[in-house]
């Protein structure tokens, strides 16, 4: 079975985006309502039975179940007859929310970190309708039970052979920009990637975005850096909106104004369509640099580096402007997609071995961007030197993984 996911901008009336946004209101109140009374259930059984603090623990009858999906699943029947807001909702949509809390929970328990947090106002930004019994496409439309026929921009058709299955509407930009992800399946069986052909390692840097082992190198985008002044300056209007909105008290009664006014909203918006706008701009650079390397290798090897620990560092923000674990994320989807065969490699010394000879040269500090080998002599840049490293770690992975008759033709 395989499924993917394609996403597009959808243009909803004036109605249906409040519609949408009432809907993603009732969601977050269901999310922390499934939540709070996992949270009592647990907190209940804290303290032994013997000695339990009647000030400090929740006190619940030992014959109440777990909350399990499938108990508040049974609840939420019961909830509608009480709460008729959550009947204004599509039934599946509102099962699919008990479904995402206690997949959070399932996470928690296998990380044994990160315990699911109550969502504040504006921060459910997606709801999801799990099944369809036609197709919901129409062309310049898609029907959403309950909402009507909303404007859709399909950009690229819906493959042969495959079957829409599901639609999450997702909020972006402070609900300034719609999108629909269609999930669409089709009953075929993809093989893995056999390979063969060109060989190239990819090596990740700050002074050029990457170079390979062929001596290719990418300049860094300069997208962030042309408009973080514009955002700078953004960010601190907005914040002056938010500072004299609650710093204004009015003359009768010595009552404070309205925390956030119509200003600081629209302040808000203009930062999150800045934010939204770079974020799309710099996902287009790293698919354009994925198809650019697929069209000359089949085999492409990078390092399997942990970026969110090198993002802690000196030179964190220039780590989170290139983004590049979206980069390799993407680029092993595009490899994917194309037949071309990726895999990850050990990081460890790959600027301090020789790709010549195999010495070790020592450890280097990032001023020297050259690599000078005293054992061969051998000298390139540093980044080509270690993309070479990486290539060879990958070729060996290859022979260890694959046969030796299949390596020998590489």
């Amino acid at each position: 079975m395989l499924t993917l996911n394609y996403t597009y901008r959808i243009e909803p009336t004036a109605d249906q985006k409040q519609q949408m946004l009432s809907w993603l209101e009732t969601c977050r109140r269901l999310y922390n309502r499934c939540l709070r009374d996992l949270k009592d259930w647990l907190n209940s059984r804290k303290c032994s039975v013997d000695y339990c603090s009647i000030n400090k623990e929740y006190i619940m009858s030992p014959d109440i179940p777990f909350p399990s999906y499938i108990e508040q699943k049974k609840q939420l029947t019961q909830w509608k007859k009480t709460n008729p807001y959550l009947k204004e909702v599509y039934s599946q949509v509102n099962q699919d929310v008990v479904k995402r809390m206690h997949n959070t929970w399932s996470a928690f328990k296998r990380r044994g970190f990160g315990f699911p947090r109550f969502k504040k106002y504006g921060q459910y930004r997606s709801f999801y309708y799990p099944q369809f019994k036609k197709n919901p496409l129409t062309g310049y439309q898609i029907k959403l039970p309950m909402i009507g026929n909303v404007k859709i921009n399909q950009h690229r058709p819906i493959p042969e052979g495959f079957k829409i299955k599901a639609v999450r509407i997702v909020s972006r930009a402070r609900n300034t920009k719609w999108y629909a992800v269609i999930t669409i399946q089709s009953n075929v069986s993809v093989p893995d990637v056999i390979p063969y052909g060109r060989a190239i390692g990819i090596d990740i840097g700050l002074e050029n975005f990457l170079s390979t082992s062929d001596g290719f190198k990418v300049r860094p985008a300069r997208f962030f850096l042309d408009l973080q002044s514009e955002l700078k300056s953004l960010q601190r209007k907005a914040s002056r909106k938010k500072r004299s909105a609650r710093s204004e008290v009015s003359s009768e009664l010595g009552r404070t104004k309205q925390k956030r006014s119509k200003n600081y909203e629209k302040a808000q918006i203009k930062v999150a369509k800045l934010h939204h706008k770079i974020a799309n701009t710099r996902k287009n650079f790293h698919l354009q640099v994925a198809h650019e390397l697929c069209d000359h290798a089949d085999m492409i090897f990078v390092e399997d580096l942990v970026f969110s620990v090198s993002a802690k560092g000196f030179l964190g923000k220039n780590m989170h402007r290139s983004s590049f674990g979206q980069f390799r994320t993407l680029l092993s989807w595009v490899c994917w997609k194309r037949g071309k065969y990726f895999a990850e490699v050990d990081h460890k010394y790959t600027s301090q071995i020789c790709p010549h000879c195999g010495a070790h040269t020592g450890k280097k500090e990032l001023k020297y961007r050259v690599h000078n080998c005293p054992e061969c002599g051998y000298s390139t840049s540093r980044d080509i030197a270690s993309a070479q490293v990486i290539k060879q770690r990958g070729l060996e992975y290859i022979y260890i993984k694959g046969s030796p008759n299949l390596a020998e033709k590489l």
